[in-house]
């Protein structure tokens, strides 16, 4: 895809758009079962959900991969005791997710192992099931997390929101 075609896909991209395949009720179901799932591991989970980059970046050139670590820096996903941030980040424009680890859990899991994750919610998303496609890429990341990252005795500690962002 050219730059002129990718800007057009970007700028035809609303966050409109993006709120209608997210219902604020399911983003809600979503956000508990996040809360639940962190009960369980070390990983604290963020999601983000974004219709289109800004045209100027996509001019630049800039990648779902670059938005998804600018991302991870502005809400702070880094910043955790352990270092145990995990960012899931959807850009609606290019059909694209991208999950960013921080190093506490990069560690232990395998580059291959977030891959299929990514793998495994692009099949739900192209049969448009949106809302089950997080939730599926949430239970992965749960499992991957159980196995790898699994919460000891220390009490747990809600670093960070549970807040599906969606823009």
């Amino acid at each position: 895809m050219n730059r002129w075609q990718r800007a057009w896909r970007h700028l035809c991209s609303t966050g409109w758009q993006a709120r209608r395949r997210f219902p604020a009720g399911q983003l809600a179901r979503l956000e508990r079962q996040i809360a639940e799932s962190e009960l369980a591991h070390r990983g604290q989970l963020r999601f983000v959900v974004e219709s289109a980059l800004d045209w100027r970046a996509v001019w630049r050139g800039m990648s779902a991969r670059q938005r998804a670590l600018q991302w991870f820096g502005e809400l702070r996903v880094w910043d955790t005791e352990e270092n145990t941030g995990v960012l899931v980040y959807l850009l609606l424009a290019e059909r694209r997710i991208e999950i960013v680890a921080d190093r506490g859990i990069n560690r232990r899991v395998a580059a291959g192992e977030w891959a299929g994750i990514c793998a495994e919610m692009q099949r739900a998303f192209a049969a448009r099931d949106h809302v089950a496609g997080l939730e599926l890429g949430l239970s992965r990341i749960h499992e991957a997390l159980l196995k790898h990252a699994p919460r000891g005795e220390e009490p747990f500690v809600n670093e960070l929101p549970n807040q599906v962002v969606v823009r």
